[in-house]
């Protein structure tokens, strides 16, 4: 996949070392990295905002060394992956997670799907979590992921299906009826 031009030629200049056209691409990128460690750190903010000021200063060293084989999203995200690789504290428990959505959601609108969507989706294996997050929060394709986590194809796919199941079946209430 490759970059779209006007991109392609922000991280052209940023690899020459433009700060301004790197300051754009953060620009363009943190509000969606951010959103997403948010996700993979079940609702830490500040840690999932370290991973992403760490991710962005990976890539700033790293943007020389760039090909443009996958989408800078794409690579950017593998950097933030890289640097929760790294660090490897634990992460919240399920308990203290549903404390905070709860007192976040108590009057939004479709506020109990999304209690039971966060609560179905602590019961997945991390794997699986890291494959809907991915593919679907982050939306990248089935291969982008796979680049992200490390991991071959298959294994990929096989998380994605496996989480759906059990989803669907944590979520069966909030199916219609006939």
């Amino acid at each position: 996949m490759s970059l779209d031009p006007d991109e392609a030629r922000l991280v052209a200049r940023a690899a020459a070392g433009d700060r301004s056209a790197f300051a754009a691409l953060v620009q363009a990128h943190q509000g969606y990295l951010r959103k997403l460690m948010a996700r993979v750190c079940r609702g830490d903010q500040g840690r999932a905002d370290d991973l992403a000021q760490e991710a962005f200063i990976r890539a700033w060293r790293a943007l020389p060394g760039f090909r443009g084989e996958a989408r800078f999203r794409t690579w950017l995200t593998r950097l933030a992956y890289s640097a929760l690789s790294a660090e490897r504290p634990p992460l919240p428990t399920v308990d203290d997670a549903l404390t905070d959505l709860e007192a976040e959601s108590d009057f939004a609108p479709g506020s109990d799907l999304r209690l039971d969507l966060d609560r179905a989706m602590a019961t997945l294996s991390e794997a699986q979590r890291h494959a809907l997050l991915l593919c679907y929060d982050a939306d990248l394709s089935h291969s982008e992921a796979a680049q992200v986590l490390g991991w071959p194809l298959g294994t990929l796919k096989t998380q994605v299906l496996r989480a759906k199941a059990k989803l669907r079946i944590q979520l069966s209430a909030w199916e219609p009826t006939p």
